[in-house]
């Protein structure tokens, strides 16, 4: 009798076991309750409508664009706005002023932060942890505070009215940030990668040059982006430092469009979409750089 319910016994625990096993094992990746589903749809609903109210005002600067402008005779869309600024306006000096003062503001600020950046995240001492702290405390200043002795500073050189001389304080104020940025992209390479190339004779720069940089294509865009944006946006330096027309950059330029009596929205808007125009570009160029995954195949590799 035992014999014979033994195996019932057994049977029972084990679909016991069974049943606890498939109440414990995770749900498979396609399976979503109702309840889950219902929180994707709030946050689905939500981003939607933060997404809306960004493209809102940029749909509309593009619109009034592209309409007649105060005076005009033609009728529906037309792009007489943009000529009209560029053949009555010196929006072209103004957007080769902005350029060039980016620009350089990119270059010098990268080619500074990377080697800085790498000694703040490879050389832990007493004074680069001074120097990190000083980094620090640098870029939680606002810019306006430094703004009026830097001008009394410039006026003494000769630097005041000048593309060099808020170049200059673009890049100061661009490098704190350029820096923590290297370095904490800089503590992500492992440093057995370099380990492996002083091994094989390779110097410290060597290593640097070879081995990280080749690694930090995503920092090193990361921090360009940065500066970009920090330069081609800047308005409070250029209105305190810039006093002549040919040395105005696009954002102060555009201020001369608003009048007292009337203003013309139209060339106003059309300016609005050329200061545009370089950001989108920069990032539809340089989106398809960023990648996480040339470590892990340099690693593979080792």
């Amino acid at each position: 009798m035992s014999a014979e319910s033994s195996p019932i016994r057994l049977g029972k625990a084990a679909a016991v076991r069974t049943d606890t096993d498939t109440a414990r094992r995770p749900r498979k990746h396609g399976a979503i309750s109702s309840s889950e589903k219902r929180g994707q749809w709030w946050r689905f609903a939500v981003i939607l409508v933060i997404t809306a109210v960004v493209l809102v005002p940029i749909v509309a600067v593009l619109y009034l664009s592209v309409q007649p402008s105060l005076g005009s005779t033609a009728t529906g869309l037309t792009l007489e706005n943009f000529s009209k600024v560029f053949q009555q306006t010196s929006v072209g000096t103004w957007l080769k002023n902005s350029l060039l003062v980016t620009l350089v503001t990119v270059v010098v600020a990268v080619s500074v932060a990377a080697p800085a950046g790498y000694v703040l995240s490879r050389g832990r001492n007493r004074l680069v942890s001074g120097y990190a702290l000083i980094l620090f405390v640098a870029q939680s200043l606002p810019v306006v505070t430094s703004v009026i002795p830097l001008f009394i500073l410039f006026a003494k050189v000769g630097l005041v009215d000048s593309l060099t001389g808020i170049t200059i304080i673009y890049v100061g104020s661009t490098m704190s940030v350029a820096v923590w940025m290297m370095a904490a992209y800089f503590d992500s390479i492992p440093i057995s990668l370099e380990e492996a190339a002083w091994i094989d004779g390779c110097s410290v720069f060597g290593s640097f040059f070879r081995i990280v940089l080749r690694n930090s294509l995503p920092g090193l865009l990361s921090t360009a982006i940065f500066s970009f944006l920090l330069a081609w946006n800047d308005y409070l330096i250029a209105v305190v430092f810039l006093r002549s027309d040919q040395n105005y950059t696009l954002q102060i330029g555009l201020q001369t469009f608003f009048q007292q009596n009337a203003t013309n929205w139209g060339l106003v808007m059309a300016v609005a979409v050329i200061m545009m125009v370089p950001p989108v570009l920069l990032f539809s160029v340089l989106n398809k750089y960023f990648s996480v995954g040339g470590i892990g195949g340099s690693l593979a590799g080792r």
